[in-house]
Protein backbone atom coordinates (compact mmCIF):
# COMPACT_ATOMS: atom_id res chain seq x y z
CA UNK A 1 0.00 0.00 0.00
CA UNK A 2 1.12 3.80 -0.54
CA UNK A 3 0.09 6.79 0.50
CA UNK A 4 1.70 10.05 -0.92
CA UNK A 5 1.16 14.11 -0.40
CA UNK A 6 1.12 16.97 -2.61
CA UNK A 7 0.22 20.61 -2.72
CA UNK A 8 -2.80 21.57 -4.19
CA UNK A 9 -3.05 24.74 -3.76
CA UNK A 10 -4.08 27.75 -1.79
CA UNK A 11 -6.92 29.42 -0.33
CA UNK A 12 -7.79 33.31 -0.94
CA UNK A 13 -6.37 33.97 2.30
CA UNK A 14 -3.13 32.13 1.58
CA UNK A 15 -3.69 28.77 3.71
CA UNK A 16 -2.44 26.35 2.00
CA UNK A 17 -4.24 23.24 0.64
CA UNK A 18 -3.03 19.29 0.50
CA UNK A 19 -4.11 16.55 -1.63
CA UNK A 20 -3.71 12.97 -0.61
CA UNK A 21 -3.11 9.77 -2.45
CA UNK A 22 -4.23 6.39 -1.01
CA UNK A 23 -3.56 3.43 -2.84
CA UNK A 24 -3.78 -0.37 -2.27
CA UNK A 25 -1.87 -3.05 -3.52
CA UNK A 26 -4.94 -4.37 -6.44
CA UNK A 27 -4.32 -0.83 -7.96
CA UNK A 28 -7.50 0.77 -5.91
CA UNK A 29 -6.79 4.69 -5.45
CA UNK A 30 -8.47 7.22 -3.81
CA UNK A 31 -7.59 11.24 -3.23
CA UNK A 32 -8.86 13.47 -0.18
CA UNK A 33 -7.93 16.94 0.49
CA UNK A 34 -7.43 18.58 4.13
CA UNK A 35 -9.77 21.28 2.76
CA UNK A 36 -13.87 20.24 2.90
CA UNK A 37 -12.22 16.59 3.96
CA UNK A 38 -13.74 16.37 0.26
CA UNK A 39 -12.58 12.76 -1.55
CA UNK A 40 -11.77 14.05 -5.36
CA UNK A 41 -11.32 10.53 -6.65
CA UNK A 42 -11.78 7.08 -6.04
CA UNK A 43 -10.52 4.70 -9.05
CA UNK A 44 -12.30 1.45 -8.85
CA UNK A 45 -12.43 -2.31 -10.53
CA UNK A 46 -14.98 -3.44 -13.62
CA UNK A 47 -15.47 -6.90 -14.06
CA UNK A 48 -12.33 -7.48 -16.33
CA UNK A 49 -10.24 -5.15 -13.90
CA UNK A 50 -10.10 -1.98 -15.68
CA UNK A 51 -9.62 0.73 -12.85
CA UNK A 52 -11.64 3.79 -13.87
CA UNK A 53 -12.56 6.86 -11.13
CA UNK A 54 -16.76 6.64 -10.15
CA UNK A 55 -16.83 9.69 -7.94
CA UNK A 56 -17.91 13.29 -9.29
CA UNK A 57 -16.28 16.04 -8.67
CA UNK A 58 -13.75 18.43 -9.98
CA UNK A 59 -9.72 18.45 -11.72
CA UNK A 60 -8.57 21.73 -9.69
CA UNK A 61 -8.98 23.58 -6.51
CA UNK A 62 -10.23 26.50 -8.02
CA UNK A 63 -13.97 24.99 -8.90
CA UNK A 64 -13.95 23.05 -5.44
CA UNK A 65 -14.20 26.81 -3.82
CA UNK A 66 -16.47 28.12 -5.98
CA UNK A 67 -20.16 26.98 -5.18
CA UNK A 68 -20.95 23.74 -5.88
CA UNK A 69 -23.17 20.63 -4.70
CA UNK A 70 -20.94 19.71 -1.89
CA UNK A 71 -19.37 17.04 -4.05
CA UNK A 72 -17.14 14.50 -1.83
CA UNK A 73 -17.41 16.61 1.03
CA UNK A 74 -17.82 15.89 4.60
CA UNK A 75 -20.79 17.96 5.93
CA UNK A 76 -21.47 19.61 9.11
CA UNK A 77 -22.20 20.15 11.84
CA UNK A 78 -25.66 19.27 10.94
CA UNK A 79 -26.00 17.17 7.55
CA UNK A 80 -29.32 17.27 5.92
CA UNK A 81 -32.13 19.84 6.72
CA UNK A 82 -33.10 21.42 9.65
CA UNK A 83 -36.55 23.79 9.92
CA UNK A 84 -36.88 27.38 9.72
CA UNK A 85 -33.15 27.28 10.00
CA UNK A 86 -33.48 27.01 14.56
CA UNK A 87 -33.74 24.52 16.86
CA UNK A 88 -34.61 24.69 20.86
CA UNK A 89 -32.23 23.01 23.00
CA UNK A 90 -32.73 22.97 26.95
CA UNK A 91 -34.70 26.25 26.67
CA UNK A 92 -32.52 27.98 24.27
CA UNK A 93 -33.84 28.51 20.85
CA UNK A 94 -30.46 28.38 18.50
CA UNK A 95 -30.71 30.44 15.14
CA UNK A 96 -28.96 29.08 11.71
CA UNK A 97 -28.20 30.32 8.70
CA UNK A 98 -31.68 29.51 6.39
CA UNK A 99 -29.37 28.67 3.25
CA UNK A 100 -31.79 26.18 1.49
CA UNK A 101 -35.23 28.19 1.28
CA UNK A 102 -36.40 28.78 4.96
CA UNK A 103 -34.23 25.91 5.69
CA UNK A 104 -31.00 25.36 6.93
CA UNK A 105 -28.56 22.46 5.11
CA UNK A 106 -25.54 20.92 5.76
CA UNK A 107 -24.07 23.09 8.15
CA UNK A 108 -24.71 26.46 6.92
CA UNK A 109 -23.07 28.90 4.73
CA UNK A 110 -19.70 28.11 5.36
CA UNK A 111 -19.95 24.60 7.19
CA UNK A 112 -17.18 22.04 7.70
CA UNK A 113 -17.00 21.34 3.98
CA UNK A 114 -15.58 24.74 3.26
CA UNK A 115 -13.02 24.61 5.92
CA UNK A 116 -9.66 23.27 5.95
CA UNK A 117 -8.65 20.61 8.57
CA UNK A 118 -5.52 19.52 10.45
CA UNK A 119 -3.79 16.05 8.61
CA UNK A 120 -2.46 13.11 9.75
CA UNK A 121 -1.17 10.68 7.71
CA UNK A 122 -1.70 6.95 9.10
CA UNK A 123 0.20 4.13 7.91
CA UNK A 124 -1.01 0.46 8.61
CA UNK A 125 -0.55 -3.00 7.85
CA UNK A 126 -3.63 -3.42 5.74
CA UNK A 127 -4.95 0.10 5.60
CA UNK A 128 -3.37 3.78 4.60
CA UNK A 129 -5.64 7.10 4.93
CA UNK A 130 -5.52 10.57 6.59
CA UNK A 131 -7.13 11.31 10.19
CA UNK A 132 -8.53 15.12 9.91
CA UNK A 133 -9.19 17.37 12.61
CA UNK A 134 -11.31 20.51 12.88
CA UNK A 135 -12.41 22.37 16.03
CA UNK A 136 -15.53 24.28 15.44
CA UNK A 137 -15.51 27.10 17.97
CA UNK A 138 -18.73 28.22 20.00
CA UNK A 139 -21.52 30.56 17.72
CA UNK A 140 -19.52 29.46 14.81
CA UNK A 141 -22.80 29.23 12.06
CA UNK A 142 -25.05 29.63 15.43
CA UNK A 143 -24.32 26.46 16.96
CA UNK A 144 -23.62 26.23 20.26
CA UNK A 145 -19.87 24.63 22.12
CA UNK A 146 -16.54 24.27 20.92
CA UNK A 147 -16.35 21.08 19.40
CA UNK A 148 -13.46 19.01 18.33
CA UNK A 149 -14.47 16.96 15.17
CA UNK A 150 -12.16 13.97 13.99
CA UNK A 151 -12.49 12.14 10.52
CA UNK A 152 -10.84 9.12 10.13
CA UNK A 153 -10.43 8.02 6.40
CA UNK A 154 -8.73 4.38 5.39
CA UNK A 155 -8.50 2.48 2.00
CA UNK A 156 -7.93 -1.22 2.89
CA UNK A 157 -6.68 -3.58 1.11
CA UNK A 158 -10.30 -5.79 0.92
CA UNK A 159 -11.32 -2.54 -1.36
CA UNK A 160 -13.20 -0.66 1.51
CA UNK A 161 -13.48 3.12 1.97
CA UNK A 162 -13.93 3.78 5.67
CA UNK A 163 -14.89 7.18 7.70
CA UNK A 164 -14.82 7.02 11.67
CA UNK A 165 -16.15 10.09 13.06
CA UNK A 166 -15.73 10.99 16.55
CA UNK A 167 -16.68 14.47 18.17
CA UNK A 168 -16.48 16.18 21.93
CA UNK A 169 -17.95 19.24 22.76
CA UNK A 170 -17.72 21.35 25.92
CA UNK A 171 -21.55 22.52 25.92
CA UNK A 172 -24.61 20.91 24.74
CA UNK A 173 -25.11 20.83 21.37
CA UNK A 174 -26.11 19.06 18.03
CA UNK A 175 -24.49 16.99 15.63
CA UNK A 176 -24.69 15.07 12.22
CA UNK A 177 -21.96 14.50 9.82
CA UNK A 178 -21.91 12.88 6.89
CA UNK A 179 -19.55 12.25 3.85
CA UNK A 180 -21.80 13.69 0.93
CA UNK A 181 -19.94 11.91 -1.97
CA UNK A 182 -22.00 11.47 -5.89
CA UNK A 183 -21.31 8.09 -7.20
CA UNK A 184 -21.72 7.02 -10.44
CA UNK A 185 -20.48 3.58 -11.37
CA UNK A 186 -19.68 4.13 -14.92
CA UNK A 187 -17.25 6.31 -14.46
CA UNK A 188 -19.65 9.35 -16.04
CA UNK A 189 -20.48 7.84 -19.37
CA UNK A 190 -24.21 7.60 -18.53
CA UNK A 191 -26.29 8.71 -15.87
CA UNK A 192 -27.08 6.42 -12.54
CA UNK A 193 -30.74 5.71 -13.56
CA UNK A 194 -29.83 1.96 -14.69
CA UNK A 195 -27.76 1.38 -11.66
CA UNK A 196 -29.74 -1.54 -9.30
CA UNK A 197 -30.09 -0.22 -6.31
CA UNK A 198 -30.86 -2.30 -2.74
CA UNK A 199 -31.34 -0.36 0.76
CA UNK A 200 -32.42 -2.94 3.60
CA UNK A 201 -35.14 -0.44 4.94
CA UNK A 202 -38.80 -0.90 5.65
CA UNK A 203 -39.88 2.70 6.34
CA UNK A 204 -38.74 6.24 5.19
CA UNK A 205 -39.20 9.59 6.67
CA UNK A 206 -42.30 11.03 4.80
CA UNK A 207 -41.26 14.97 4.05
CA UNK A 208 -43.05 18.06 2.61
CA UNK A 209 -42.35 19.42 -0.51
CA UNK A 210 -39.33 21.38 1.35
CA UNK A 211 -37.86 17.91 2.08
CA UNK A 212 -38.70 18.63 5.59
CA UNK A 213 -39.76 15.51 7.42
CA UNK A 214 -43.70 15.50 8.56
CA UNK A 215 -43.09 13.30 11.72
CA UNK A 216 -44.42 10.13 9.49
CA UNK A 217 -42.59 7.05 9.29
CA UNK A 218 -43.95 5.45 6.17
CA UNK A 219 -43.86 1.49 5.37
CA UNK A 220 -42.05 1.88 1.66
CA UNK A 221 -44.16 -1.75 0.44
CA UNK A 222 -46.25 -1.49 -2.54
CA UNK A 223 -44.47 2.16 -3.35
CA UNK A 224 -42.17 3.61 -5.79
CA UNK A 225 -39.52 3.98 -2.39
CA UNK A 226 -39.26 0.55 -1.87
CA UNK A 227 -35.92 -1.06 -2.60
CA UNK A 228 -35.76 -3.60 -0.16
CA UNK A 229 -35.13 -5.94 -3.62
CA UNK A 230 -32.70 -4.19 -5.95
CA UNK A 231 -34.70 -2.09 -8.46
CA UNK A 232 -33.40 0.15 -11.39
CA UNK A 233 -33.29 3.66 -10.02
CA UNK A 234 -35.33 5.03 -12.98
CA UNK A 235 -37.82 2.38 -13.02
CA UNK A 236 -40.08 4.60 -10.41
CA UNK A 237 -38.53 7.50 -10.88
CA UNK A 238 -41.92 9.51 -12.80
CA UNK A 239 -43.25 8.33 -9.52
CA UNK A 240 -41.28 10.31 -6.80
CA UNK A 241 -42.05 14.14 -7.31
CA UNK A 242 -38.93 15.77 -7.87
CA UNK A 243 -37.00 12.48 -7.79
CA UNK A 244 -35.38 10.51 -4.83
CA UNK A 245 -34.11 12.43 -2.14
CA UNK A 246 -35.64 10.95 1.18
CA UNK A 247 -33.86 9.43 4.05
CA UNK A 248 -34.79 5.94 4.85
CA UNK A 249 -35.08 4.01 8.47
CA UNK A 250 -32.46 1.29 8.39
CA UNK A 251 -33.34 -2.12 9.99
CA UNK A 252 -31.48 -3.34 12.41
CA UNK A 253 -31.01 -2.28 16.11
CA UNK A 254 -29.39 1.51 16.27
CA UNK A 255 -25.81 1.42 16.58
CA UNK A 256 -24.54 -1.97 15.33
CA UNK A 257 -22.68 -2.08 11.98
CA UNK A 258 -25.55 -3.28 8.88
CA UNK A 259 -25.42 -3.26 5.42
CA UNK A 260 -27.85 -0.13 4.93
CA UNK A 261 -27.46 -0.62 1.07
CA UNK A 262 -26.14 -2.53 -2.16
CA UNK A 263 -25.48 -0.58 -5.87
CA UNK A 264 -25.11 -2.44 -8.80
CA UNK A 265 -24.28 -1.54 -12.13
CA UNK A 266 -24.65 -3.81 -15.04
CA UNK A 267 -22.71 -2.73 -17.71
CA UNK A 268 -19.35 -2.06 -16.07
CA UNK A 269 -19.94 -4.66 -13.43
CA UNK A 270 -19.31 -2.40 -10.41
CA UNK A 271 -20.76 -3.36 -6.92
CA UNK A 272 -21.17 -0.35 -3.97
CA UNK A 273 -22.12 -2.09 -0.85
CA UNK A 274 -22.96 0.52 2.17
CA UNK A 275 -22.74 -0.49 5.74
CA UNK A 276 -23.06 1.76 8.64
CA UNK A 277 -23.86 1.79 12.66
CA UNK A 278 -25.75 5.29 11.59
CA UNK A 279 -29.66 4.82 12.24
CA UNK A 280 -30.61 6.69 8.38
CA UNK A 281 -29.31 6.78 4.52
CA UNK A 282 -29.82 9.92 2.72
CA UNK A 283 -30.90 8.32 -1.11
CA UNK A 284 -30.39 11.09 -3.42
CA UNK A 285 -30.49 10.60 -6.85
CA UNK A 286 -28.99 14.03 -8.31
CA UNK A 287 -32.03 15.62 -8.82
CA UNK A 288 -30.61 18.90 -9.08
CA UNK A 289 -27.51 18.46 -11.28
CA UNK A 290 -29.19 20.24 -14.22
CA UNK A 291 -26.07 20.69 -16.79
CA UNK A 292 -24.99 23.97 -15.40
CA UNK A 293 -21.52 22.13 -14.13
CA UNK A 294 -18.64 20.77 -15.89
CA UNK A 295 -16.77 18.58 -13.89
CA UNK A 296 -13.30 16.03 -14.39
CA UNK A 297 -11.96 16.34 -17.77
CA UNK A 298 -14.84 18.52 -19.20
CA UNK A 299 -17.83 15.88 -18.47
CA UNK A 300 -20.86 17.68 -17.82
CA UNK A 301 -23.06 16.67 -14.70
CA UNK A 302 -26.30 16.28 -16.14
CA UNK A 303 -29.36 15.67 -13.72
CA UNK A 304 -29.07 12.19 -12.29
CA UNK A 305 -25.18 11.71 -13.17
CA UNK A 306 -24.82 10.92 -9.43
CA UNK A 307 -25.91 9.30 -6.56
CA UNK A 308 -25.54 9.84 -2.81
CA UNK A 309 -25.54 7.45 -0.10
CA UNK A 310 -25.72 9.81 3.02
CA UNK A 311 -25.32 7.93 6.45
CA UNK A 312 -26.75 9.59 9.16
CA UNK A 313 -29.30 10.69 12.36
CA UNK A 314 -32.66 11.72 10.13
CA UNK A 315 -33.52 15.07 9.31
CA UNK A 316 -34.87 17.83 11.27
CA UNK A 317 -34.42 15.42 14.16
CA UNK A 318 -33.48 18.66 16.67
CA UNK A 319 -37.52 19.20 15.92
CA UNK A 320 -38.69 16.13 15.72
CA UNK A 321 -38.79 14.85 19.30
CA UNK A 322 -39.68 11.40 18.29
CA UNK A 323 -36.71 10.79 15.84
CA UNK A 324 -33.43 9.48 17.76
CA UNK A 325 -31.37 11.84 19.36
CA UNK A 326 -29.15 14.05 17.44
CA UNK A 327 -27.48 16.13 20.83
CA UNK A 328 -24.02 15.72 22.18
CA UNK A 329 -23.09 17.02 25.66
CA UNK A 330 -19.71 17.27 27.68
CA UNK A 331 -18.64 14.12 28.72
CA UNK A 332 -19.77 12.40 25.71
CA UNK A 333 -18.20 11.24 22.35
CA UNK A 334 -19.85 11.34 19.08
CA UNK A 335 -18.86 7.87 17.28
CA UNK A 336 -20.16 6.65 14.26
CA UNK A 337 -18.81 4.21 11.72
CA UNK A 338 -19.58 3.91 7.41
CA UNK A 339 -18.00 1.83 5.19
CA UNK A 340 -18.03 2.30 1.36
CA UNK A 341 -16.94 -0.92 0.08
CA UNK A 342 -16.52 -2.08 -3.82
CA UNK A 343 -16.37 -5.00 -6.07
CA UNK A 344 -17.34 -6.22 -9.51
CA UNK A 345 -19.20 -9.28 -10.61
Amino acid sequence: MSLSKISFGSLPDGRLVDLYTLANSSGMTVKIMNYGAIVTSLTAPDRNGVLEDVVLGFDNLDDYLEDHPYFGAVVGRYGNRIARGRFTLDGVEYPLAANDGANHLHGGRRGFDKQVWEAEEIRESSAVGVRLHYRSRDGEEGYPGNLDATVTVLLTEADELRFEYRAETDKPTILNLTHHGYFNLTAGKSDILNHRVMIDADRITVVKEDLIPTGELRVVAGTPWDFTSPQPVGLRMDQVPGGYDHNYVLNGEGGDMVRAARVFEPESGRTLDVFTTEPGLQFYGGNFLDGSIAGKNGVVYERHWGFCMETQHFPDSPNQPSFPSVVLRPGETYHHLTVFKFGAR
